[in-house]
């Protein structure tokens, strides 16, 4: 299952957009929704109005809904549950996701978000990949999950997940701040691409990749014209280079764990030298 809610966990509406588009992909057929009326505060998350065909007035309430999509070059069904970050009840809104999931046979559940950071919108979108599972961690190439501090309903449903047994794991873009209130389908484009990898399936991100070389032209003219912001990205950028340069090297930590594993092979073939009679040289 592939998971997105809009709001606190959706900057710049990256992980909605990465859902929205995989369901358009796979031809994804509604199933299922959640009524919203016991889980939002309807003065804080409004229904809209709107019109349709210019005369009837329609009311479209906060929306949690399961889609069902069968990807190509996939050996397995996706469900993808695309909906807004509910303001009350969540862990009886996560146990009833759980419950029906289970009910399903969902063996994986991967949530997508996209968080404000200090990142420039002209080098590629960052993407962290996390789960709690350690078996899952080297399935997947995924980091094990570090993070302490508040959470949304994302964190709150993977926990949901760990008690129930689901293998979970997560998969987070980094959005610009400075323009958070833009839609960002290049956040959309890295989501999806990392999570290509993850499941090891195809996915055709054409359409997403020409709206992300738009957005990024656009936002470029829009700042460009902003001197103290023009001059911010710019250390953004630098910034960026250094850490992916970084990047290329080993960490102190990879060092250590390769010199211990050498000093490791060295102490065995020592040891079967000893074994056979040669033993260490006078």
């Amino acid at each position: 299952m592939i998971t997105a809610f809009r709001g606190w966990n959706d900057g710049g509406q990256g992980a909605s957009l990465a859902t929205g588009y995989l369901a358009k992909l796979w031809d994804a057929k509604r199933f299922a929704e959640i009524d919203p009326e016991g889980f939002f505060d309807f003065q804080a998350t409004r229904p809209h109005v709107s019109l349709e065909e210019g005369v009837t007035r329609r009311i479209d309430w906060p929306s949690t809904v399961f889609y069902h999509g069968r990807p190509e070059g996939l050996d397995r069904d996706v469900v993808l549950l695309l909906g807004i970050e509910p303001n009350l009840r969540w862990r009886t809104f996560t146990e009833l996701i759980v419950s029906f999931v289970q009910e399903l046979g969902v063996e994986l559940m991967v949530s997508l978000g996209a968080l404000l950071a200090d990142v420039p919108h002209t080098r590629p979108v960052p993407v962290t990949g996390s789960a709690s599972d350690s078996e899952l961690v080297e399935r997947l190439g995924l980091s094990a999950s570090r993070y302490e501090g508040p959470t949304g309903i994302v964190g709150v449903l993977h926990d949901a997940c760990r008690q129930a047994d689901i293998h979970s794991a997560s998969l987070w873009a980094a959005v610009p701040h400075y323009v958070s209130l833009t839609p960002s389908p290049k956040a959309a484009l890295a989501l999806c691409e990392r999570l290509a990898d993850l499941l090891g399936a195809d996915i055709d991100t054409t359409e997403l990749a020409e709206a992300a070389e738009n957005y990024s032209e656009q936002v470029s003219e829009a700042v460009a014209s902003d001197p103290d912001t023009a001059a911010y990205i710019e250390e953004l950028e630098q910034r960026a280079d250094t850490l992916a340069e970084e990047a290329d090297l080993p960490s102190g930590d990879a060092l250590a764990a390769e010199l211990t594993r050498f000093l490791r092979e060295r102490e065995r073939e020592n040891g079967d030298d000893y074994a056979s009679g040669d033993g260490p040289p006078g």
